[in-house]
């Protein structure tokens, strides 16, 4: 797959479910051996498999949706351990797996990015500084 925004997040973003800059946006590393996103189907975090969900970042911050290009602090998942991650997830964390609203597939953030392979230190992630930056509606 390639970066992507979910089908169902979407869907939120028209229906004014979610809103980037106030709401709180967090990411998850996944192992897909355990389970992969679906783009057209996904729409909570719960329909992501417990045990492919690795590690999650702090909340993002310096948040800005300039021109419909979402864009945010860099992000770090602190002391990450446990299987081989080929992707991450953002989504809209309401504190409940069941009503975390999936946003964007994240596969390719440069050369090296994924997988990642967690040795128990810390894993940091640099958005694109291009036009598009984290994504763009």
């Amino acid at each position: 797959m390639a970066n992507a925004l979910f089908d169902k997040g979407r869907e939120s973003f028209l229906k004014a479910e979610i809103n980037m800059v106030t709401d709180t946006i967090k990411a998850i590393l996944v192992d897909h051996g355990v389970d992969t996103p679906v783009l057209a189907t996904d729409q909570f975090l719960s329909d992501i498999a417990a045990g492919a969900r690795f590690a999650t970042s702090p909340a993002f911050t310096t948040k800005t949706t300039a021109a419909g290009v979402f864009d945010a602090d860099d992000i770090t998942f602190a002391a990450v351990s446990g299987a081989t991650c080929e992707s991450m997830v953002i989504y809209q964390d309401t504190g409940t797996p069941t009503t975390s609203r999936l946003i964007a597939y994240i596969d390719t953030l440069g050369v090296g990015t994924f997988p990642v392979t967690p040795n128990g230190g810390d894993i940091s992630f640099v958005w694109d500084s291009g036009a598009n930056r984290i994504f763009k509606l």
